[in-house]
């Protein structure tokens, strides 16, 4: 009895589009091109195309979310005009939006990153370091080593802030850089570690400064 030398044949890959859509369903962040080519075996110029293909239909059949390019990466969103309706199923009544303060601080890390927290005071003219901490904490800002003249922390700006923005890079942030006070204006204004406001003063959220 001969022995059968055929092969079996691979198995075939499941549809392109659909893999995509489940495993953008389950991403934490945008996933790059380069990132679901490889998981999924694809050519990378296949996944771009399938990519655009679904933002597309998405957009025509007039879906409650979207398939948007932001930070670099793909992720599915929820469409502007349905907002609202997740908004008030996600919070339930509460409000967790970000305070004056936060955003003014924000903001100052946005234009002036790499920035030392006792720069954006001297840009705000009050102690930052409890908004700082609150940004730290929803991930919209993150410590990017030291500053090599005097060893305070550095903070940028994280992927997730330029998510939130709706942003794919910094270089699409709106000119507002100008109405700011360049670095070498506030230099002189204050020196991490030496404190440029009265240690008793509270600070924008009400706690009392504290060194990290």
């Amino acid at each position: 009895m001969s022995e059968d030398t055929t092969t079996a044949a691979p198995p075939a890959q499941p549809p392109l589009k659909p893999s995509l859509e489940a495993v953008l369903m389950v991403v934490d962040e945008p996933a790059t091109e380069e990132h679901l080519a490889k998981v999924l075996d694809r050519p990378r110029r296949a996944v771009a195309a399938a990519l655009r293909e679904l933002a597309d239909e998405y957009t025509r059949e007039g879906r409650g979310f979207e398939l948007r390019l932001i930070a670099g990466g793909w992720r599915y969103y929820t469409r502007p005009e349905y907002g609202a309706a997740v908004e008030g199923f996600v919070l339930d009544g509460q409000h967790a939006r970000l305070t004056q303060a936060a955003l003014e601080t924000l903001a100052v890390v946005a234009y002036r990153q790499p920035v030392t927290r006792s720069r954006v005071s001297a840009v705000r003219g009050v102690n930052c370091d409890g908004v700082m901490r609150t940004l730290l904490q929803r991930g919209l800002v993150a410590e990017a080593g030291t500053e090599p003249e005097t060893g305070a922390i550095l903070y940028v700006t994280t992927h997730y802030f330029l998510e939130r923005m709706g942003l794919r890079g910094l270089d699409e942030l709106p000119e507002l850089a100008p109405f700011l006070p360049e670095a070498e204006q506030v230099e002189g204004e204050s020196q991490e570690g030496v404190p440029s406001f009265d240690v008793d003063e509270e600070d924008d959220t009400g706690d009392s400064p504290t060194d990290h």
